[in-house]
């Protein structure tokens, strides 16, 4: 079973950012991201989210920060979402009741980056961006040492160049540049079928993604706030898995 996100580029400054990256603004709205989430049971129960980004233009894959993997980089790192950055945000109810009294009308959720390098980072919040710390408060396994981690699934650093036809009847063609990553995050099986990642059990889930093009960055979610706020849960799907 797969649970499918359509990701859309944040619209504010897309004037702006057209200019600024020489193209339309038809062509940043034909940027391409999808994510795939199931829920995969070998060799140990996960979540695996699979991220795949289509460029429409020469242009606009010259001037993505797409980081080589390297295996050597694979660890914790902090302020990824300052680069191109695979991120997805999770929340639900808590395992321990402690944690949701800790903050009156607390709404703990998980934050999670990943670099297409291999470095990631687990965050905890227990309320909308608090603490309010930067860098963030790590996310830990249930032995409060540990810091929670991720394990890459996709390592292939070659991009897939495929003509496409623009119109069905013109023999014109345009290259479509398609990058793809995928990782691993760690899950409890809980007795209502139900999943948790630490002691968070999963009901809504925000996969979303900021691509770097050159100094200009655009943010991507399945639905936006205004002006664009990937923290802000009241736009997050729920999960569905």
């Amino acid at each position: 079973m797969n649970q499918f996100f359509n990701l859309v580029i944040a619209a504010e400054t897309l004037e702006n950012d057209a200019q600024q990256l020489d193209v339309t603004v038809e062509a940043l709205q034909r940027i391409c991201v999808k994510v795939n989430a199931k829920i995969v049971r070998q060799p140990a129960l996960q979540l695996q989210l699979t991220y795949q980004i289509t460029l429409p233009s020469q242009i606009l894959a010259n001037q993505l920060v797409w980081p080589t993997w390297q295996q050597a980089r694979v660890g914790f790192a902090d302020y990824l979402w300052e680069e191109t950055c695979l991120e997805c945000f999770i929340t639900g109810d808590t395992l321990s009741d402690e944690a949701a009294t800790e903050i009156q009308d607390a709404e703990p959720y998980i934050e999670i980056n990943a670099n297409p390098d291999g470095r990631y980072a687990l965050y905890e919040f227990k309320s909308y961006r608090h603490p309010a710390t930067l860098p963030p408060t790590p996310l830990y396994e249930a032995d409060g040492h540990t810091r929670a981690s991720i394990e890459w699934t996709d390592n292939v650093n070659t991009q897939d160049i495929i003509q496409k036809s623009l119109f069905d009847k013109s023999p014109a063609a345009y290259p479509i540049h398609r990058y793809e990553r995928g990782f691993n995050v760690p899950l409890v099986e809980l007795s209502n079928q139900k999943y948790a990642i630490a002691n968070t059990i999963i009901e809504q889930i925000h996969p979303c993604v900021i691509l770097q093009l050159g100094k200009t960055a655009l943010y991507f979610a399945s639905n936006h706030a205004s002006p664009p706020d990937f923290h802000n849960r009241n736009y997050w799907p729920k999960f569905a898995l």
